[in-house]
């Protein structure tokens, strides 16, 4: 989790480098540095508790760290969508950033898809309020995240890919 957790803060870091609006930057960098500390802090733990063993104190301790861990990657990707939606500039031709980039557009084009079915095929009530019933909710960056077999979490494919891990093809 600690790695997955590393992952997500460079994904984060390299969003908010292109995000064109500065306060969706600040955010997500602000979201990614909480992030990068609550991963240190559960490396830590875990060692702790791997040494010292069982303990009931060190158990919910370590379980407390899993449970921040995971909200605070819910804050990254809640900015990445903020950012992803005010638009982001170009990456500069680093493999990991035009992966992350993809990746966002791919995102994107599913929330936009998915807009315009909702728009075309709106449940309205008589005060012309869309009904909540039976909607279905609009894609987020975590659903497209848990939607992929592992296998295929590099996405897209880059033409030339380097020697070990880039960003998105690690379990987030």
């Amino acid at each position: 989790m600690v790695s997955d957790g590393q992952v997500v803060v460079k994904f984060g870091n390299i969003l908010a480098k292109h995000c064109l609006d500065q306060r969706c930057s600040t955010e997500l960098l602000r979201a990614a540095e909480h992030t990068q500390s609550i991963s240190s802090q559960l490396g830590i733990v875990a060692r702790v508790k791997a040494v010292t063993g069982e303990s009931k104190a060190s158990s919910e301790l370590l379980l407390s760290n899993v449970q921040n861990l995971i909200q605070a990657v819910q804050h990254v990707l809640r900015a990445a969508e903020a950012a992803c939606v005010k638009g982001l500039g170009q990456p500069s031709g680093d493999p990991e950033e035009e992966e992350v980039a993809a990746f966002c557009q791919q995102w994107r084009k599913n929330l936009t898809q998915h807009r315009a079915k909702e728009a075309l095929n709106s449940d309205r009530d008589e005060l012309g309020l869309r009904k909540t019933r039976g909607a279905k909710a609009e894609p987020t960056l975590m659903s497209l995240v848990q939607e992929q077999p592992p296998q295929s979490r590099n996405i897209p494919k880059h033409p030339n890919p380097r020697k070990g891990h880039t960003v998105m093809d690690r379990h987030l």
